[in-house]
């Protein structure tokens, strides 16, 4: 009876989290029906233009979720205004298991495990799409018409027959399908391993042929027509992943993009996604660069509102507690004494490959550093759980508190713990450090505008720009710690350097775009109200940053 009650308990749970997305919808969807209607005659003309120009895709694929279909038609029509064939790629209920989908619209797994999310979350995905997309005229690929019925078939045979331990390294044609399905069974189960989760399995092959579907029907689409460039959201996951591994290997030039942390902004990057391409990111794009007074003073004037995100769209305290005697009463730690920093990240997010990092993930990174300063109690270590754990989109099934109890069960006296849920401002207890461990945190980036030394362990951004103390390997780590303490914060000329490239990151490479306004919900976008003419060459620096970088391959740098 209990069983049955909580069943329906999930059931109805995941109804709610359904119609809550078509609210969003109701109320963010952008209208192209109105604005074509408003000039008609310029955008039949503008189609008929771009049937000459470059072949360009943009692979939405997920068209239910409304921050990557409002962005992507927006990218749609200004690029055909710029005389250029756009193509739109959509899925229309064929994959068994997507980016779409978490544990939070699924709690019952083994429903998700059993029937996927056809019966319900992909009918109003393609749907959606479609009759956004519907008023533009624009050629529309969906994946049902690039598979076959024997790719349906030879893709569940592998799917279902490999070994399990097998799937993470797959390969096919050199795409790295294996990875990207273990990183999207992650994602839905918000969790870094599979490991204890009954139906971990199942979902992992529903995403591995999800995976194997997606990279047959893009190699197709890619092999029919000549594309100039593919355009997609975040580069990683399923499908989004593995488009960008097919574009890639056919040697298809691909732009990922997703929102930034300041308002209106995004970022861009050429290749592929901004979690691999910004820690990589030449040095020359920003080091040489005019910096004036001007610029420092908006710098750090940003950075300083970072601390209670006044101009930003992703935050995760609304009244933080910068009191430093009631930080230090929260957490036992002295600042009188020597204390290092160490930000965490959220366990399941971008579980990626990344050759930099110095650790196997980031809870050994973690555990490691723990036992370290057990050894040294002339040092005070302050560790600060991310808040995105319970604050950001998907709310983490693997609380990093908990993971380190299992292996620690008691804390050495020396370290201390600032768990995700609490109000403590992250800024002002790690400015009170003498050095801060990173991962993978943009912290770094502004730690060291703030002269704060920092020692990167992970993919952590500000890797590779001769500013911080990166690890490549286990033992570099640990002799970066056995100099702590350090005698003194970054020099002048590290600070600076190091305030050239926050700028450079904060205020051109997050590109605005000021069609785009807050929507209900806090942290999500939809866009504003415009005509064609707002969007055509010359109106919008922003847009043309963007469109010219698509285009053209120019860096997507807002001067």
């Amino acid at each position: 009876m209990l069983k049955e009650l909580l069943k329906q308990q999930k059931f109805l749970y995941s109804q709610i989290q359904l119609y809550k997305r078509k609210q969003r919808h109701k109320q963010d969807k952008p209208d192209w029906n109105q604005v074509i209607q408003k000039d008609s005659g310029k955008w039949q003309a503008a189609l008929n233009q771009a049937k000459t120009g470059a072949n360009i895709l943009v692979a939405t694929s997920v068209g239910g979720d409304i921050h990557m279909i409002s962005i992507e038609s927006l990218l749609a029509v200004a690029l055909t205004l710029r005389e250029t064939q756009v193509h739109i790629l959509l899925c229309d209920g064929v994959l068994p298991a997507c980016f779409w989908c978490d544990s939070q619209i699924y709690p019952n797994y083994k429903y998700f495990a059993r029937t996927g999310p056809q019966p319900d979350l992909c009918q109003n995905c393609f749907t959606f799409a479609q009759n956004l997309l519907q008023p533009l005229g624009l050629i529309v690929h969906c994946y049902s018409e690039l598979l076959t019925p024997t790719d349906a078939r030879e893709t569940e045979k592998i799917a279902h027959s490999l070994p399990f331990s097998e799937i993470p390294a797959y390969t096919l044609d050199g795409v790295a399908v294996g990875e990207h399905a273990l990183a999207g069974a992650l994602r839905f189960y918000a969790r870094s391993s599979l490991q204890g989760e009954t139906y971990g399995e199942s979902i992992l092959r529903r995403y591995f042929q999800a995976a194997l579907l997606t990279t047959k029907a893009t190699q197709k689409l890619l092999q029919t027509v000549a594309f100039d460039c593919a355009v997609f959201n975040h580069g990683i996951y399923v499908p989004q992943g593995l488009i960008g591994e097919v574009a890639r290997s056919l040697g298809v030039r691909v732009v990922n993009w997703n929102p930034a942390y300041r308002k209106q902004c995004f970022i861009f990057t050429h290749h592929d996604t901004y979690h691999h391409q910004l820690m990589c990111e030449t040095v020359s794009n920003w080091e040489n660069m005019p910096f004036t007074q001007e610029q420092e003073d908006e710098l750090m004037g940003y950075l300083k509102s970072r601390w209670d995100g006044s101009q930003d769209w992703i935050w995760f305290h609304e009244h933080p507690e910068f009191d430093l005697q009631a930080i230090a009463s929260e957490t036992g730690v002295d600042f009188s004494q020597p204390c290092i920093g160490l930000l965490t990240n959220v366990l399941w997010d971008a579980q990626l490959h990344y050759p930099a990092n110095a650790f196997e993930n980031m809870l050994d990174w973690v555990l490691q550093t723990i036992n370290y300063f057990a050894q040294r109690p002339d040092l005070q270590l302050l560790i600060r759980v991310h808040p995105a754990e319970i604050r950001g989109t998907l709310i983490s099934r693997q609380p990093l508190v908990e993971e380190i109890n299992k292996f620690i069960p008691q804390l050495p006296p020396n370290v201390f713990l600032i768990p995700p849920a609490s109000g403590v401002s992250t800024y002002a207890a790690m400015l009170q450090c003498n050095a801060v461990l990173i991962y993978g945190t943009k912290m770094g980036v502004e730690l060291t505008s703030m002269g704060i030394p920092v020692i990167v362990a992970g993919e952590a951004w500000i890797r590779h720009k001769n500013i911080t103390m990166d690890a490549s390997s286990v033992e570099e780590y640990f002799e970066y710690l056995a100099k702590l303490p350090l005698k003194q914060g970054l020099d002048e000329e590290t600070t600076r350097r190091a305030r050239k490239y926050a700028y450079h990151f904060f205020f051109r490479r997050m590109i605005p775009l000021e069609f785009t306004t807050e929507a209900k919900n806090a942290s999500e976008y939809k866009l504003k109200e415009f005509g064609l003419d707002d969007l055509m060459p010359g109106k919008s620096k922003g847009l043309d940053v963007i469109c010219n970088g698509i285009l053209q391959g120019t860096e997507f740098i807002y001067e």
